[in-house]
């Protein structure tokens, strides 16, 4: 009888321990077949843009980590990069930027946010390239004039080789050459540029760089991973406040940009996923927010990285919070000393050429989620992989009703800026993922709107 009485007890307790994991952030599912995807509703003045990122459109960026990582292989006679590509002219936007300018306007945006790329502005340490300052100020006021608003990302996974030779953000103490960068460009453009997001990820950067391996440095070390995070962390603090006492400084708006992937339990009644699933968003979802609500930066993976870090400043560092999102990750616990999960894509949705699937539901429960920290939110990526574009109208019509969704009950959502104007270079999987609203041939750089984007442009036209 006790032994029954101890195995109802265990019962109770794995489902109490379930229903509190899947009460944190349960994972959501609509039925798509009872939902109008064209009833839709944004406030006045919602800002439509695109967005793209220097190192992966400009071309000839020829003096920075990731040049510097694409020349070589893993050491195991591997190429860094799908395919063996380099980045090279990539979409030489740098030269072409009047003629993307019109493709924006031929598509109703009127909002850019873009890069700016350090390694062209200070190739060496403490010298600024006057023609590259000069170069994205006029790209700045041909933004302009087309009607178009310029935001401007300031770290977007690409520094200078001499700061990598530095160390780059493995040591707090290089964070004072990133805000002098940032303070430099910030004077430069200020009077004209009013949203600024200081860095790019700093969780998908400090994970694919220092833990995974497959981004330059290629570490594989938990505990620098970490330390990494918290510091982009820090230089997002003390790039805020810099710029804040700038001229200029308080009439713009300057934040962060968060990407949100949900790690939700494969199996919703395992309690292995869910520890999985909950551990995975402690440390890459969490863990950040609460860094702006409280002031503390704390992740521990027993064994791997530990980190406790505390600033009060973090708590009054953003005007805006950038939200990327496009899926989530379902987690699978298995039994291996050296690799503890899996991500499975559920066979209900419908995959995207990159690893993950459609899951608009997800958008809008990161909404919910990066909205807990109080503050104004731009979209500031969304899109999808889609080769073939069979799958990118159906991608927009969902993602933006779930956008609308979320608006409708209480978001504060002033913009989204679809990823990506153009097709890219998207890092290690080189030039294979097609993102681009704009198809690219990439032996002539003929732009070619894609049948899938016209969904967009019909959208911005109905809502603008």
């Amino acid at each position: 009888m006790d032994f029954i009485f101890s195995l109802l007890f265990l019962g109770i307790i794995y489902v109490l321990l379930i229903i509190y994991f899947r009460s944190r952030d349960p994972e959501l599912h609509w039925n798509w077949a009872r939902l109008n995807v064209d009833d839709l509703s944004f406030p006045e003045g919602f800002i439509w843009g695109a967005a793209t990122a220097a190192h992966q459109v400009e071309g000839a960026c020829d003096n920075n980590n990731w040049h510097a990582w694409e020349q070589g292989g893993d050491g195991d006679g591997r190429d860094r990069i799908r395919g063996g590509a380099v980045s090279g002219a990539a979409c030489e936007h740098w030269t072409r930027y009047p003629e993307d300018i019109r493709l924006m306007s031929n598509l109703g945006i009127r909002a850019y946010r873009f890069s700016l790329e350090w390694s062209k502005i200070e190739p060496e340490e403490g010298k600024f390239n006057q023609a590259a300052l000069d170069h994205y100020s006029v790209v700045v006021d041909a933004l302009l004039t087309a009607g178009i608003e310029p935001m401007i990302t300031l770290y977007h996974f690409t520094h200078p080789i001499w700061f990598m030779k530095k160390g780059g953000f493995e040591k707090l103490e290089n964070v004072a050459f990133f805000q002098r960068f940032c303070e430099k460009v910030f004077n430069e453009y200020s009077d004209r540029v009013k949203k600024w997001c200081t860095i790019n990820e700093i969780e998908v950067e400090a994970t694919q760089s220092y833990f995974k391996g497959d981004w330059p440095p290629g570490k594989q070390d938990g505990q620098i991973m970490g330390k990494v995070m918290q510091h982009l962390l820090e230089a997002h603090v003390r790039v805020y406040r810099a710029l804040k006492i700038l001229p200029n400084g308080d009439k713009v708006e300057i934040g962060l940009v968060k990407n949100i992937f949900q790690f939700d339990p494969w199996r919703p009644w395992h309690l292995a996923d869910n520890l999985a699933g909950r551990l995975l968003n402690r440390v890459f979802n969490d863990s950040i927010i609460d860094f702006f609500t409280t002031g503390r930066f704390k992740i521990f993976i027993p064994g791997l990285v530990t980190v406790d870090h505390f600033n009060s400043q973090a708590l009054h560092s953003n005007d805006f919070i950038g939200l990327n999102y496009y899926s989530h990750l379902p987690v699978k616990f298995k039994w291996d000393r050296n690799d503890f999960f899996e991500f499975r894509a559920r066979p209900t949705e419908i995959p995207t050429d990159m690893e993950y699937s459609i899951y608009p539901e997800g958008f809008y429960r990161a909404l919910k989620q990066i909205g807990k920290l109080g503050l104004p939110i731009y979209v500031t990526e969304n899109g999808i992989a889609d080769f073939q574009d069979d799958r990118r109208k159906h991608y927009i019509r969902r993602y933006l009703y779930a956008l609308s969704r979320a608006i409708s009950t209480g978001s504060d959502v002033r913009g989204y800026y679809y990823w990506s104007l153009l097709d890219n270079f998207e890092w290690a999987e080189g030039y294979e993922m097609k993102f681009g609203l704009y198809q690219i041939d990439f032996n002539t750089q003929k732009r070619v709107l894609r049948d899938g984007a016209v969904a967009y442009q019909e959208i911005i036209a109905r809502h603008d």
